[in-house]
Formats: structure tokens, C-alpha cells, sequence
């Protein structure tokens, strides 16, 4: 971005607390974006909108008063043009083609960590910046192939979805938290190995850690399962 861009105003709208925390604060962490506000329902994404300028919705799609896409309908109807990224666990493929009908450019499926929705955020911004007049069917297809992701985002390395799956299913249900070396223990890997998911877990917004101290030695890192999304 130059200095003479002015950033992407992103409004986060999503009903888990700790979640919507976590969206704004990725929002934040990419280049040539700000988070202007956050709203956990429809209605209090209405009042942000008539009072603050908003270029893009990051709106999950399951919110307690209204569907996202009646949400975003609603907002068309009432002349506000805020392009939209669904940010839901909602795979029916109906719901994305309604959507794009709607204003919605791009989705992301929760849970997803910062990578994704950077490389999300980049390409919307490419595609928002895209100005002038098409000198032909090309230059419409690329402007339009840059809100494509080339391929699905990929885990860190070393790192594999079944095993994933097995440390995120061991975390939920554990209430009270789990040490690296409980995971390890319940999932049947090494403790190094589970640090590594656990921190995945962690930097991708879906769980925390806290340090606990006992009687001697240095504190042990807890980690709990903190992501509500469905």
C-alpha cells in the first residue's frame, strides 16, 4: 500500500467472543487493513455500519438473530455496498452460490489459521485496488482469478490433518486443560510432537496456554480448547 492508499476497513462480525477478538486481531496483523469495529449480531453490525465506513465485511454466516446471507441481503436492499468474506463453518454448496449473488467474494472455513485468511485478505485487497477500463476478456478474467486460491492452504510442515484431527478431538474434550506430555500420552505421539499441534492450536486462535506452577521445578504449559464456532 502507498501512502496515498487509504487501508481496507474491515468490519468483523461473528458471535463467539473469542473468536470475533481473534479476527480483529488477524485483521490487524496484514498490511493495508484495519479493523474499524466488530458486531455479534446482525443488528449491531446495522448500528456500525450507519455510523462508520466500512469497505469489508469478515461475517460469519451463523449469527443469533439473523443468517448471514439475509444479513447481507438486507444490507444490498438498504444501499450499503461492503463486499463480504463469509467466515463460517457452513460447507453447503447452495449456500456459496446464494452467496455470491450477495456480495460475497470470498469464504473461509473455520477452524483456519492467520495464513489463510492473510492470503485471503491479500488477494481481496488486489482485487479491490483493480481500477480503469478492461482492454479485453483478459484482463476481466485476471481481475477476477486473483480472488481464487490456487490450491487449499496447506498445514505446516511436519504437521498431518489425521493427527491434527486426533489432538483437537483429545483438547475438546478435556475441560480443565492438558499439558503437551497429557496429549502426548492420550494421542500415543511424543511430547515434542505434541507441542507442535498444540502450538498450531494456538496460533490458529482455537486454543490457549497458561503457565501453572507447582511446588518445585519450572511451570508446566496447560493448554485448553477456546474456539465456539460450529
Amino acid at each position: 500500500m502507498t501512502d496515498d492508499q487509504q487501508p481496507i476497513r474491515v468490519l468483523v462480525v461473528e458471535d463467539d467472543p473469542v473468536a470475533a477478538d481473534a479476527h480483529v486481531m488477524y485483521v490487524g496483523r496484514v498490511p493495508g487493513f484495519v479493523a474499524v469495529g466488530k458486531a455479534h449480531t446482525g443488528a449491531e453490525a446495522r448500528r456500525v455500519l450507519d455510523r462508520t465506513a466500512v469497505d469489508l465485511l469478515l461475517l460469519d454466516l451463523h449469527l443469533p438473530d439473523v443468517h448471514g446471507l439475509q444479513l447481507a441481503r438486507s444490507l444490498r436492499a438498504a444501499g450499503y455496498h461492503a463486499d463480504v468474506i463469509a467466515v463460517t463453518s457452513a460447507r453447503d454448496l447452495a449456500v456459496v452460490r446464494e452467496g455470491v449473488s450477495l456480495g460475497v467474494v470470498q469464504y473461509v472455513l473455520k477452524p483456519f489459521t492467520f495464513s489463510t485468511l492473510r492470503d485471503r485478505l491479500v488477494r481481496y485487497a488486489e482485487f479491490h485496488a483493480a481500477v480503469g477500463e478492461a482492454s479485453g476478456q483478459d484482463d476481466v478474467d485476471r481481475a477476477l482469478a486473483v480472488l481464487r486460491a490456487p490450491s487449499p492452504a496447506a498445514l505446516p510442515k511436519g504437521l498431518s490433518g489425521p493427527t491434527l484431527e486426533r489432538v483437537t478431538g483429545t483438547l475438546r474434550e478435556a475441560a480443565q486443560g492438558l499439558t503437551a506430555a497429557g496429549v502426548a500420552e492420550a494421542v500415543g505421539i511424543s511430547r515434542i510432537t505434541a507441542r507442535r499441534y498444540l502450538e498450531h492450536l494456538v496460533e490458529s486462535g482455537r486454543a490457549a496456554r497458561k503457565p501453572v506452577y507447582g511446588q518445585v521445578g519450572r511451570p508446566e504449559l496447560v493448554y485448553r480448547w477456546v474456539f465456539q464456532g460450529r
